[in-house]
């Protein structure tokens, strides 16, 4: 992760505000998608689970699958808030993440949307204490993350 590195000031309020928030990830984890569905609807029709198709985003956020999903997605957060020393060992399992989203026809711009909605998750889940030093760091992490995923939509070029 050479570009937009993380200070140490910025990594403690990423963990600090993890560790409020990760207390009830399945909760802060379905206000993330809520939103997500809400900025995007068209991206609940990605999520069809063997014979389940579902036409209503709360049929979709209700389902055992889909609880699943979130606990996936915010144990991905969980890992990067824990290497946040060393984010590049994460490269190789987020280029792998991107490119199952991608086979799955994840477009890599609605990745931005899914920024958004982190950002919205955790200025929900923490309220005042989501300062606007907070929300940079919390950009920057993802803008990360992101950077890594999206190698597997681009699995040929040599970053």
């Amino acid at each position: 992760m050479e570009k937009d590195q993380l200070s140490g000031p910025q990594k403690e309020l990423i963990r600090e505000s993890w560790q409020t928030v990760s207390q009830d990830q399945l909760h802060h984890g379905t206000v993330l998608f809520s939103r997500l569905f809400e900025l995007e609807p068209e991206l609940v029709f990605l999520f069809q689970y063997n014979s389940s198709h579902f036409s209503e985003v709360q049929d979709c956020l209700r389902s055992a699958e889909f609880t699943e999903h979130i606990r996936k997605v915010m144990t991905v957060i969980d890992a990067a808030v824990s290497s946040l020393d060393s984010l590049s060992s994460l490269d190789e399992y987020l280029t792998s993440l991107g490119r199952k989203h991608r086979a799955v026809g994840v477009k890599l711009e609605s990745f931005n949307t899914v920024g958004e909605s982190l950002l919205f998750a955790l200025e929900s889940g923490l309220g005042d204490a989501f300062t606007s030093d907070t929300r940079e760091a919390w950009s920057l992490l993802y803008a990360s993350v992101v950077q890594s995923m999206s190698r597997g939509w681009h699995r040929d070029s040599q970053e």
